[in-house]
């Protein structure tokens, strides 16, 4: 009977993003192996442990890995890192990566004029929406980059995605660098359109149409379809494969080293997530990350992430990422097991001889939200 069940919702889901778009997103497993040992000191043991702890008291599905990068890159700690969690807008790292590969390869100008219409808009987070007017808004793919990552606008990264060449290029650039572990789905528009149960039109664009369509879905379609993405997400991801990924970045691997510095000067200037990994940073430490944020139903999300590369004074750099699946948690409750991990890799790193004690910074009061890429996701 569950066979049967879960067999007719991936059936919707997969009608729901238009079939195609779907296939091409389910993609098979690398041929690739990404991972390497994880590390055995007394540190690495305790934070290992400590990562365990965190992940065990967790009241959701939660997978949490740390990657050293300046050695060897060895994974130090994960919990449940092979296991295949919602995105969301994490997946904007990945189309911000292909973009300035493609730069580096002379295949794309980062500063080609981009007149943005109301017809390009999409959905949910976009504050570049404010900006367009009767003759539109022009820009440069660099300037969208940027607005993509720190601002985590959907209408940017889709525009950015279909300048660097669309989804299959981005999947192209994962496998060509051999970062397994990571899917990539169809597009903003397909793949909220498919959690909600329904397809993609235009008209959903405007003002608050895609609320109102979705209000109009009747609730066994949209729990099925919620459901269904909760169980196998299309743009789902390991946490192991992504901090590969972010440590193959950080490593100057994947792009050339002023596309990785650039990059990493982004990511530093996110706005969003002030009070997830951010919030757990010591005196003198940095983050370069970008978060996620899925749409709700019935109090449970799908997709709350935060990943992002930790640096010392003394700029030894780690991989960190803690993304959560499906979580009926306060969002205080997810915040502090970000920051909590981020103050386990500060004290490893002191433990392991790199920094002097462990200092907090003092961080304002969070808001109850700590951005706004939630902003419609809830119903």
């Amino acid at each position: 009977m569950r066979g049967r069940f879960l067999g007719a919702r991936v059936a919707l889901f997969g009608a729901a993003i238009l079939g195609a778009a779907a296939a091409q997103a389910a993609q098979p497993p690398s041929r690739y192996s990404y991972e390497r040992p994880v590390a055995d000191s007394g540190a690495s043991r305790a934070l290992a442990a400590r990562i365990r702890e965190l992940g065990r008291a967790f009241p959701g599905e939660v997978g949490i890995a740390v990657r050293e990068i300046d050695d060897r890159g060895e994974l130090v700690a994960s919990w449940n890192g092979s296991r295949f969690f919602p995105q969301q807008s994490v997946s904007k790292f990945w189309v911000a990566l292909t973009a300035f590969s493609r730069a580096d390869a002379g295949a794309l100008d980062l500063d080609r004029s981009v007149t943005i219409t109301r017809a390009d808009l999409t959905l949910f987070n976009q504050p570049i929406a404010a900006q367009i007017g009767p003759n539109g808004y022009t820009t440069t793919i660099r300037s969208l980059i940027f607005r993509a990552l720190t601002q985590s606008d959907n209408t940017c990264n889709d525009i950015v995605l279909r300048h660097a060449g669309g989804p299959t290029a981005v999947r192209a650039m994962l496998n060509r660098n051999r970062i397994a572990g990571v899917r990539f789905g169809p597009g903003e528009r397909l793949l909220q359109a498919g959690i909600a149960g329904m397809q993609w039109n235009n008209a959903f664009s405007v003002g608050r149409g895609f609320e109102t369509a979705r209000s109009q879905v009747p609730a066994s379609r949209r729990r099925n379809a919620f459901e269904t993405y909760l169980e196998d997400p299309i743009d789902g991801a390991t946490v192991d494969g992504i901090t590969m990924g972010l440590a193959r970045l950080q490593r100057g691997e994947l792009l050339s080293r002023s596309s990785t510095a650039r990059m990493l000067q982004i990511m530093a200037q996110t706005r969003t997530g002030r009070m997830r990994l951010r919030g757990g940073l010591a005196t003198g430490w940095t983050l370069a990350h970008k978060t996620g944020t899925g749409q709700v139903l019935g109090g449970v999300q799908a997709g709350y992430n935060d990943i992002g590369i930790l640096t010392s004074p003394e700029g030894r750099h780690y991989a960190v990422a803690v993304m959560i699946g499906r979580t009926s948690a306060p969002n205080l409750t997810r915040m502090q097991l970000m920051q909590n991990v981020t103050r386990a890799v500060i004290a490893h790193d002191e433990a392991r001889g790199g920094g002097e004690r462990y200092v907090p910074r003092r961080p304002s009061a969070p808001p109850p939200d700590d951005d706004n890429e939630t902003e419609g996701k809830t119903w």
